[in-house]
């Protein structure tokens, strides 16, 4: 009598493989890091002025209010904010790059 053992295929390791590598696929492709905000500092026109503080104007085209602020409309100061990594570093702009190659 001969005894055949079929050996089942590596169905565990070959799934273990597959979500290893979905895993890298997804941190490579959507990164936290940016969509994490990111502490700027940066000298705002003061576009306005009120009892709470000053609200500036940014480069980046965000309003930034100040508080305990004494200027005046039109002062430039500096301020603290957090803006989202990804204006900072330019990925939008890149994003925008490749549409405008696939758009008709």
């Amino acid at each position: 009598m001969q005894q055949t053992t079929q050996q089942k295929p590596p169905v565990l390791k070959f799934l273990a493989i597959i979500s290893i590598a979905t895993a890298v696929i997804l941190v490579l492709t959507i990164t936290p890091w940016n969509i994490m905000p990111t502490s700027v500092t940066e000298d705002v026109q003061v576009i306005a002025t009120t009892e709470i503080g000053c609200i500036g104007e940014s480069a980046l085209g965000h309003s930034v209010v100040v508080e305990n602020c004494q200027a005046k409309v039109g002062d430039i100061i500096s301020a603290t904010f957090y803006v989202p990594a990804l204006e900072q570093n330019g990925y939008y702009d890149k994003i925008q790059e490749k549409l405008e190659k696939v758009t008709p």
